[in-house]
């Protein structure tokens, strides 16, 4: 694939790149700031995008405003998120088109090279990944979230991750018709009817974001 990098720590910029290298694919273009982030994005019209939050010029939520641009100008760009903060707001507001392709993983997972190339395999196939830690702070009290059994909600938070059916029975240990049947009552607490034109995995993991 093809990658742009935004990342204003010129070290870890440096290892992203060679992780990224060894994982085969090409960065096009790699910067230190949001602004630069968008026209890079402009100019080589990505694969996915890859961006931190905090972000010069001035270190709030740049990278993750920057992400929600290039998302409206270019969606078809996927677009991963590394970052040791979560950014709650702004972060719903990325997540909430359910168009998919999205990710928000925190730095400490980058050094789990085989959750950075499942994250990128996931957006690249316009599905959502977010880690377990920005979950938590981004639930809501959605009722037909409250609904659901605990085994549900950790069926549904492994989805979030992007997670398939056959990884999730694997981490449960349970059988894959197993996982489909809650994966159904997921779908039927939420009140998500199946449908051509949604997602329906994309749209439960957005309730369940509170999105």
């Amino acid at each position: 694939m093809r990658l742009v990098l935004a990342e204003d720590s010129v070290l870890l910029r440096e290892g992203l790149l060679r992780l990224f290298a060894e994982l085969g694919h090409e960065v096009v273009a790699a910067v230190g700031d949001a602004p630069a982030l968008v026209a890079a994005v402009a100019e080589t019209n990505p694969d996915i995008a890859v961006t931190d939050v905090r972000m010069p010029p001035t270190f709030s939520d740049d990278g993750l405003r920057a992400a929600l641009e290039i998302r409206a100008v270019q969606p078809a760009v996927g677009l991963l998120v590394l970052s040791q903060w979560v950014e709650a707001g702004a972060a719903r507001q990325l997540l909430r088109d359910g168009n998919g392709g999205v990710g928000y993983l925190l730095k400490d997972r980058v050094q789990d090279i085989a959750t950075v190339a499942d994250a990128l395999q996931t957006i690249a196939r316009r599905g959502t990944v977010v880690d377990p830690m920005v979950l938590a702070q981004l639930t809501s009290g959605d009722a037909g979230v409250q609904r659901l059994t605990g085994r549900e909600r950790e069926v549904l938070a492994l989805i979030a991750q992007g997670r398939s059916n056959a990884a999730i029975a694997q981490q449960l240990v349970v059988g894959q018709g197993a996982v489909e049947k809650h994966i159904a009552s997921i779908f039927t607490k939420l009140d998500l009817p199946e449908s051509p034109d949604d997602h329906r995995r994309v749209l439960a993991v957005l309730r369940y974001l509170g999105g």
